[in-house]
């Protein structure tokens, strides 16, 4: 038996329990004058009176005083009958009549704030006490019975509910819209308490080895429709999952032209390698690799303008049209210096008033705030046909990612300057895709070499660059002249030869000696990598036929 929905239903009693009293006066007020019978519980009805408003206690309603602390205030046959009663169904209305119960034509219902609680780091038990019942089920009881009943999550949707009521409410379209995004609320509610409550037993017998959960997910909202994806006949949008730590889906963008697909991929693989470092950092980034990746000097006067100086100096052909993070704050001259170049994103926890003076007369530069605790996600999902990968994600937190803890396997114990320079460009490897090979000096990355198929490439790749691509740094904001070390650091013909003096650092260990005998002919003076392959013996003794420092790290960054 089917039956006619009914289109307007004009709103004449409302029941109202809300924790985010975001906006709870004027929405009270607005219904009272409408004509509104409003019955609403607890610490919002008495918000509700404070306010001089009229307002029934759910408990007369129900005839039942609220219990346990408040865990039971609605489950109730008098809230639950009045809001779940199918208006098309005589039975339906007959049952409500006899047992004088009235109809509600509108539920406003927002929810106890158990993502926050669980971001806040509080108990469990704390936590626990923010799972909400009856809130999702007066939700769900008033999305189900949309036919009739009007349902409202968001509070930034109160001033359409005021208007509705004064003019005969919502129709059914409208209703439907709403309790769409009403079941789409208590999804969301539902997946982050039943995420939480798996993820309490990760290492249940404390061994150290995850116990991975039965069941994972992640509720998404959409934030916004892209132009397009990856490519122009690919249609995209941006999701936010309000679970997560803040990252760059909840940027600021304070200047500049929309985000595309391709913008927020890069600046999220350009924050992923300049939060690597505690100091301040820049990495320029391009089609999801580094062109650039530099820290500041300890002795400048301005160390994120230096930074991006000595990053964007690792590659500068290919920096064009590429892809910013800071660590820090960008300063006006840091800004000063990007300015002149042409570059798609900055992304940064900040920026100075001047900074973005200067980089708001570049029309088409998008410049992004992080918000404040930026962080990323424990794990990383990657979506494969008919299913997903699960990893806890790579940082450079191991044991082996401490030079105290590495393994001098060749040569002579490097002094604290190149114990530096092998520790930076064993982080800063971290964000080139493997195969990597980086060559790094002064805090600062002269060649990269990642995506290869072979290491060997890898590393051809690595000197190439650092021979051909790269200039000399010559101050804190300021990019031009010869390579590292001047003259010295040329050939015959004059050309640079940044390798010549570098380190360099393997993100997997050298399958053979091939790979670190072409670091070595280019003039690489210290090497760090994993160690681990079976022909450990003949690396190691190629790096001491030629006299270098090498180092394990017993530790591997692979990124695909």
């Amino acid at each position: 038996m089917s039956f006619t929905q009914l289109d307007r239903v004009p709103i004449r009693r409302a029941l109202i329990s809300v924790y985010d009293k975001t906006g709870l006066e004027e929405l009270a007020k607005g219904l009272h004058e409408a004509g509104v019978k409003i019955v609403s519980t607890g610490s919002t009805a008495k918000k509700i009176a404070a306010a001089g408003i009229p307002v029934q206690e759910v408990e007369e309603v129900t005839g039942s005083p609220e219990m346990l602390d408040g865990r039971v205030k609605t489950l109730h046959p008098r809230v639950h009958g009045g809001i779940l009663a199918d208006r098309r169904v005589p039975a339906h209305m007959e049952t409500l009549a006899g047992m004088e119960i009235e109809a509600f034509d509108l539920v406003v219902v927002n929810l106890y704030p158990f993502v926050e609680t669980v971001k806040s780091g509080a108990a469990q038990d704390e936590v626990v006490e923010q799972i909400d019942i009856g809130g999702p089920a007066m939700v769900r009881s008033a999305a189900k019975n949309h036919a009739a009943v009007t349902i409202v999550v968001d509070p930034t949707f109160y001033g359409n509910v005021v208007r509705a009521a004064a003019e005969g409410g919502f129709d059914l379209k409208t209703r439907q819209r709403l309790a769409a995004k009403a079941f789409a609320h208590t999804a969301t509610y539902d997946n982050a308490v039943a995420t939480w409550t798996a993820s309490q037993f990760l290492d249940e017998d404390g061994d150290g080895v995850i116990d991975w959960p039965a069941y994972a997910g992640l509720a998404l909202e959409r934030s916004e429709v892209l132009r397009y994806g990856e490519n122009p006949h690919q249609q995209a949008a941006l999701y936010v999952d309000k679970a997560a730590p803040a990252g760059i889906a909840q940027a600021d963008q304070i200047h500049g032209k929309a985000m595309s697909y391709n913008n927020f991929v890069d600046a999220d693989a350009a924050l992923r390698a300049a939060f690597d470092f505690a100091e301040p950092a820049v990495a320029i980034i391009k089609h999801a690799n580094p062109c650039g990746v530099a820290v500041g000097s300890a002795d400048a006067a301005d160390p994120i303008a230096d930074a991006h100086a000595k990053a964007h100096a690792c590659d500068p052909v290919s920096a064009f049209g590429g892809v910013i993070a800071a660590n820090r704050t960008v300063t006006a001259g840091m800004a000063n210096t990007v300015a002149g170049i042409f570059t798609e994103v900055v992304i940064a926890p900040g920026f100075e008033p001047e900074a973005v003076e200067i980089l708001s007369k570049k029309k088409n530069i998008r410049l992004l705030s992080l918000p404040e605790g930026y962080g990323r996600y424990p794990a990383e999902i990657r979506q494969v046909s008919g299913g997903v990968l699960v990893q806890i994600s790579d940082k450079v937190d191991a044991d082996g990612d401490n030079p105290d803890n590495w393994t001098l396997a060749a040569g002579d114990a490097a002094d604290a300057a190149t114990l530096a320079d092998l520790a930076f460009a064993w982080t800063a490897c971290r964000a080139a895709k493997s195969n990597a090979i980086l060559l790094a000096a002064d805090g600062a990355a002269v060649g990269i070499g990642m995506g290869q198929v072979n290491r060997l490439d890898s590393c051809k790749l690595a000197v190439e660059r650092a021979n051909t691509l790269g200039v000399k740094v010559e101050s804190d904001s300021a990019v031009g002249g010869d390579a590292p070390g001047g003259a010295s650091n040329a050939d015959a013909s004059g050309a640079p030869q940044r390798a010549r003096g570098a380190v360099a650092a393997s993100d997997a260990f050298f399958p053979f000696a091939d790979g670190l005998q072409i670091l070595i002919d280019a003039g690489v003076r210290a090497v760090v990598q994993p160690g681990g392959s079976v022909r450990d013996d003949e690396v190691i003794a190629a790096a001491n036929a030629a006299g270098i420092t090498m180092y394990f790290t017993g530790a591997r960054h692979f990124f695909h």
